[in-house]
C-alpha cells in the first residue's frame, strides 16, 4: 500500500480517471440512444443497468490482465496486415455502431410508429433487447478503455479506482444527458452522428488506420459548440414571439 503515500500515484489516478470519463463519454452518448426508445419511466433505469454492466465488464477484464495482453497478438495476416482478436472486436463493433445509428437516423428521419408507444407493447422485451445491446457494445468500449488503463499505469488498484470513479462520474451525468439528448431532436441526431464517427474510428483502428481520438474529440466539440448557439438562437427568438 507505499504507492497510497506517493504523489505520483495521486497524478496517475487524476489522470486515468480523466482520460477514463472522456473515453466514456461516447459510450455515455450511446446508452443514451439506445434508453431513448424504452419507455419515460424506464430510461433512467435502462441507463443505470447499462452503467454498472461497464462497470463490470471493464474490472472482469482488469481481472484477466494476461488475456487482456494476449488479445493483441496477431491471429492471421491479411494484405501483410496482423489481425488480433482485439481488431476483430473493433471491426465488428464499429460495424454494429454504423447499423445501429444509421437505423435510428432513419426512424427519425422517416417517421414511423411513435418509439414510445411501440415500446410500451412490449415494455418487459424491449428492455431486455435495450440491456442485451448496451452489454454488447460496452464489451468494445470496456476493451479500449481497459487497455489504455494497463498501458498508463501499472498498479491495479490505481487502475479500479480510476474506472469506479469514471463510472460514478458517468451515472451522475447520465440523467441530465439523457433528459437534455430527449428534448432536443436536433441534438439526438448529432449525437447519432458522432456515433457514426465513432463507428468509423473503430473500423480504421481495427484495420490498422489509427485515427487519434484528439481529432473526434474536437470535431464533437465544435459541432456540440455550434449546436449550443441554435439552440440559444432558437430560445431567444421563442422568448421574442412569445
Amino acid at each position: 500500500m507505499d504507492w497510497m503515500l506517493d504523489p505520483q500515484m495521486w497524478i496517475s489516478l487524476l489522470t486515468l480517471a480523466g482520460l477514463e470519463i472522456v473515453l466514456g463519454v461516447d459510450n455515455l452518448v450511446f446508452l443514451t440512444i439506445l434508453a431513448d426508445r424504452l419507455p419515460a419511466e424506464r430510461r433512467a433505469k435502462a441507463r443505470r443497468v447499462g452503467l454498472i454492466m461497464a462497470l463490470g465488464t471493464r474490472l472482469a477484464l482488469l481481472a484477466t490482465l494476461s488475456w487482456i495482453a494476449g488479445m493483441t497478438a496477431p491471429l492471421f495476416t491479411v494484405l501483410e496486415q496482423a489481425v488480433s482478436w482485439r481488431d476483430l472486436i473493433l471491426i465488428g463493433g464499429g460495424l454494429f455502431l454504423l447499423a445501429k445509428a444509421t437505423h435510428e437516423i432513419h426512424v427519425s428521419v422517416e417517421g414511423g410508429e411513435d418509439a414510445d408507444a411501440t415500446a410500451a407493447k412490449v415494455a418487459a422485451a424491449s428492455f431486455a433487447v435495450v440491456v442485451v445491446q448496451m452489454a454488447l457494445f460496452d464489451i468494445i468500449f470496456s476493451l479500449d478503455s481497459v487497455i489504455t488503463a494497463v498501458g498508463m499505469v501499472n498498479e491495479l488498484p490505481i487502475m479500479v479506482a480510476a474506472i469506479v470513479i469514471a463510472i460514478i462520474v458517468m451515472l451522475v451525468a447520465s440523467g441530465p444527458l439523457g433528459d437534455f439528448v430527449s428534448r432536443h431532436p436536433t441534438v439526438k441526431m448529432l449525437a447519432l452522428s458522432f456515433l457514426i464517427l465513432v463507428g468509423m474510428a473503430l473500423i480504421g483502428d481495427g484495420m490498422g488506420f489509427h485515427i487519434p481520438k484528439g481529432y473526434l474529440y474536437f470535431a464533437m466539440g465544435f459541432s456540440v459548440a455550434v449546436e449550443a448557439l441554435n439552440i440559444a438562437a432558437r430560445r431567444k427568438a421563442a422568448v421574442k414571439d412569445a
